[in-house]
């Protein structure tokens, strides 16, 4: 029993196929000796509340097999333990069309997809070089969007639009396929079920030690972003790290961290693991990346590392940091303190508005790319003022002083501190540019 009780247990709950394929991939994991597998299947959606309940009481955590069970156990409340889903991605996608094709003679360019939004279907088509003007897409955003699916995958069919449906409900696989309709399951890959059961267990590990474990972040300038030379004398490089810095306070302090500068282009944030586990929505997502890149316009790599002390969590965050130096994909590293390694990808915005129409250029981006042109590629030209821009486009500098607030206000520069002049009159204010 003590032996047991010292394992991190994770219940698995979903459709019972997709529990029995979780708990075989978990079996086969190099931490499998420190894991217990608790599955909890059912075969109605309605009834995961009734089942999750039954074993709440003996595990550290949970992992749904996708994000319609995550979400229908969220809405009866709270949940007691930490809790995370299996993606559905665009890796679990291309084995199921592959299938298709294979398998029942699909064309793939004439199907109906459910759960996966546009942009991922549009990526995953252009990536294996097959159109995507007929398929048809019905994202997920909720529990209640589920019930539109079968509709959705039922009429296109009926009407000659697309000969098969892809889904990732089992329900609704299995009411198309009473009907008639042609039914492909999206399932995840071994890979993405692996990365999944990795990050259950670091929320059950942390649940079981408590909020109080060490988390070290180390967040340093991309090769990209960094200067060509450096020293005290390099006024830009001098202010992008104070503008790092500001950006990482914004974040920091939301979570009670502290940030302090650790190389020449690098910082190191000192956290909890309750605290980092809110900040990257229990590990689902990088923390700071997408609010340095939104504030100062520039792209870094972040390791994050845990451990019982605050030497073994700096060791752990050294090796995620070097992960994200040799990565192409824009995601931190983390490594836990069993050598647990996990990818967490950059945030996605979700799109507030459809647009209709093709995107037209504004009058601040054409302003903009017109400094560029003129500037060149070299990043230390790309710091300029009043004077600089009244030269480039030949305007007087009240006009290029507005110029450059205007960019300001549209996300194509951001100010820096104003520079003292040794003569009378107004400090000259630096501005950067922000390329992409």
């Amino acid at each position: 029993m003590e032996r047991l009780r010292s394992k991190i247990a994770i219940g698995v709950v979903g459709p019972h196929d997709l529990v029995e394929q979780i708990v075989h991939i978990g079996a086969g994991l190099p931490s499998a000796a420190s894991l217990r597998l608790v599955g909890a299947s059912q075969p109605c959606e309605l009834e995961i509340p009734d089942r999750l309940s039954k074993i709440l009481s003996t595990i550290d955590a949970v992992l749904f097999t996708g994000p319609l069970q995550h979400d229908l156990a969220r809405q009866t409340g709270e949940l007691p333990v930490p809790a995370t889903h299996v993606p559905v991605s665009g890796a679990g996608l291309y084995a199921c069309l592959l299938r298709g094709v294979l398998r029942h003679g699909i064309d793939p360019a004439r199907i109906s997809i459910d759960s996966l939004s546009q942009d991922e279907v549009a990526e995953a088509y252009d990536e294996i070089g097959v159109p995507a003007s007929g398929v048809h897409v019905c994202e997920y955003l909720r529990p209640d969007s589920v019930r539109d699916f079968h509709g959705f995958h039922e009429r296109l069919h009926k009407s000659g639009a697309t000969g098969a449906a892809v889904t990732t409900v089992r329900s609704v696989a299995d009411k198309l396929a009473d009907d008639g309709v042609p039914v492909l399951r999206v399932k995840p890959t071994t890979d993405t079920v692996r990365q999944s059961l990795d990050t259950a267990a670091l929320l059950g590990a942390g649940s079981r030690l408590g909020e109080a474990q060490i988390a070290i972040v180390l967040v340093e300038l991309g090769a990209s972003a960094r200067p060509t030379y450096s020293g005290p004398g390099n006024y830009w490089q001098q202010e992008l790290k104070l503008s790092l810095h500001r950006a990482l306070l914004a974040d920091v302090r939301l979570m009670g961290a502290t940030v302090a500068p650790r190389e020449e282009n690098s910082y190191v944030v000192t956290t909890t693991v309750g605290a980092l586990t809110h900040a990257t929505e229990e590990f689902t997502v990088a923390p700071f990346m997408d609010r340095v890149r939104a504030d100062v316009g520039v792209a870094v790599d972040v390791g994050i590392g845990l451990g019982h002390t605050a030497r073994d969590a700096d060791a752990n965050a050294l090796t995620a940091l070097e992960r994200a130096r040799g990565s192409d994909a824009a995601a931190a590293f983390l490594v836990g303190d069993d050598g647990t390694s996990l990818s967490l990808p950059l945030r996605q915005r979700r799109k507030v508005e459809v647009e209709t129409e093709p995107e037209t250029e504004s009058k601040a981006v054409k302003v903009r790319d017109r400094l560029l042109r003129h500037l060149g590629d070299d990043p230390e030209a790309m710091v300029v003022d009043a004077e600089i821009v009244a030269e480039i486009l030949g305007v007087a500098q009240r006009s290029a002083r507005r110029v450059l607030q205007n960019l300001v206000e549209e996300g194509l520069a951001w100010a820096l501190p104003p520079v003292k002049s040794p003569h009378a009159g107004r400090p000259r204010q630096p501005y950067r540019l922000v390329n992409g």
